[in-house]
């Protein structure tokens, strides 16, 4: 978690994930890449002509204002802050900020309940999540202290999700976090308790994972399951791994439901496959 990317529109949700970032970035000595995107006009990104050039200056100049504000946030000082403005659509930019700086970890805010729908169906930061190399934080509300104690991982516990189980229980350990390993058992995909914590136990069997619990928690699905079962522990923080529209789509089958987008209050991580 040296190199920390947050991306950001100067809102205030976009704020909550930098606090955040500087959060972590003091705590594992790390620097913040902040990047804001201009999605120009079209008649602006497609001329050539220098006609265009001070209304493209009005937005950049805008950005570098909003920086210095930024900048003089008391939850920064101490820490390095690198700032970039580009012109590209934010999944692109972020990709490639990705590449240019060696980016370990991507903290992005989302906007209540109708920005976690988003996230999941479509948006922009949905790209992101299904697509980044890098793990995704997701953060949604305000947090003053981002202490993590107890951390939620769902999974189906299937051989492909070996790699990023190991990259969340690395990030656990960073944050001196609890891992809970979730099993979610429904009705379509039901298993009795002796097969699913012999499922899970020969799943783990040889990873070196320390601190870490079972869990199976049945519910009418999956995404129901994880919101109570991380209610229940009130937990910090809910991982899950994906890769691409399938990993998505194994947790979220279609739409999300409503209970789920309406009450997944807390920050969520997503490691990719």
């Amino acid at each position: 978690m040296q190199r920390i990317l947050v991306p950001t529109d100067f809102s205030e949700q976009a704020e909550y994930a930098l606090k955040v970032a500087a959060d972590l970035a003091r705590k594992h000595d790390g620097e913040i890449y902040l990047l804001h995107l201009l999605e120009l006009p079209i008649h602006l990104a497609n001329s050539g002509s220098n006609e265009q050039l001070p209304e493209s200056l009005f937005f950049i100049k805008l950005a570098e204002k909003n920086f210095k504000e930024m900048e003089r946030k008391p939850y920064l000082d101490g820490i390095n802050v690198y700032q970039e403005v580009a012109y590209s659509e934010i999944y692109e930019g972020i990709q490639d900020a990705i590449k240019k700086y060696n980016i370990d970890l991507i903290v992005m805010g989302s906007h209540g309940a109708s920005g976690f729908k988003e996230m999941f169906i479509g948006s922009n930061t949905e790209k992101v999540v299904r697509t980044s190399e890098r793990p995704v934080l997701v953060i949604k509300n305000d947090h003053d202290d981002f202490d993590i104690k107890d951390f939620v991982f769902a999974t189906d516990f299937s051989e492909e999700c070996r790699v990023p189980l190991d990259k969340a229980y690395r990030f656990a350990q960073r944050m001196n976090a609890q891992m809970h390993l979730l099993f979610v058992n429904t009705v379509s995909d039901f298993k009795t308790s002796d097969e699913a914590l012999s499922m899970m136990r020969n799943f783990i069997k040889g990873m070196g994972l320390e601190d870490y619990t079972l869990n199976i928690y049945n519910d009418h699905s999956v995404e129901k399951g994880i919101l109570n079962f991380a209610k229940e522990k009130n937990a910090q923080l809910v991982g899950m791994s994906t890769h691409g529209r399938k990993g998505l789509s194994h947790f979220f089958n279609g739409s999300i439901s409503e209970d789920l987008v309406n009450h997944a209050q807390r920050p969520v991580i997503t490691f990719k496959i």
